[in-house]
């Protein structure tokens, strides 16, 4: 108990220290820059102890929970010999933490509500719906795709950087054939990936499955599949807007 209670409170420590610089930002500018009063102090005070207390439990729950399952699977997987469980579990871990990213549902809800003011979709509840439906799971099959492809590039070694170059080579010549309007979300969509969820995620399955296999290194061959799950979102999504 007094362990977790240590543990707590040196996360609680550690948030502090890392939020510090935000809100020194915000009461500099508030008070110095603009002269004028924070408003709605109380409020703010309270949501900033939240997101203190907030960002602490999380990031010990990824201590204590994410990296440990995600590690122990992608061992467990690899010992087990089974490539097409593998990959399944991987499409699977892509997409289903990608659905559920927070920052990807805001984006997806944002851009459906500009594409009804810019008159690509008609201003109806169940369009707006399909439309950012429609944008989640064509990120969230890319991310899907994307850590296939880093568990296979893990598995036989292949060198990320061409994969990367390919990649961008991709996102390129998409640009050039999507439609003007989807070209900013589709860039966009490569960043919200890579937020609260997945990250911890995939990040654990390939420093599992690197240290399970003899001749790979979690430094060099572990990481790397946060860079593809930011890459094919934007193909994944230009060509969504070129087919819609």
């Amino acid at each position: 108990m007094n362990s977790v209670l240590g543990q707590m409170a040196t996360s609680l420590l550690d948030s502090l220290r890392d939020l510090t610089p935000i809100f020194l930002v915000i009461g500099v500018f508030q008070l110095l820059v603009l002269r004028q009063p924070l408003p709605d102090l109380l409020n703010l005070a309270w949501g900033m102890l939240l997101v203190l207390l907030g960002l602490s439990l999380f990031v010990q729950g990824l201590k204590l929970g994410l990296f440990p399952i995600g590690e122990s699977l992608a061992w467990s997987l690899a010992a087990k010999g089974s490539l097409g469980w593998l990959l399944l579990f991987a499409f699977a871990l892509g997409f289903g933490s990608t659905v559920a990213e927070p920052a990807l549902i805001a984006v997806a809800n944002e851009a459906s509500n500009v594409a009804v003011t810019g008159g690509w979709i008609e201003d109806s509840a169940m369009a707006r719906q399909n439309y950012a439906d429609g944008l989640r799971y064509s990120v969230a099959l890319s991310v899907g795709f994307a850590v296939i492809l880093g568990v296979l590039r893990i598995l036989r070694g292949w060198p990320i950087q061409y994969i990367i170059i390919v990649g961008y080579a991709g996102v390129v010549i998409m640009t050039v054939f999507a439609p003007r309007e989807i070209i900013g979300i589709a860039y966009d969509s490569g960043g919200v990936t890579t937020s609260t969820i997945t990250v911890p995620l995939v990040t654990a399955l390939g420093i599992g499955l690197a240290s399970s296999i003899e001749g790979r290194n979690p430094v060099t061959d572990g990481f790397g599949i946060i860079a593809l799950a930011s890459l094919t979102p934007m193909i994944f999504v230009m060509a969504y807007g070129t087919l819609m």
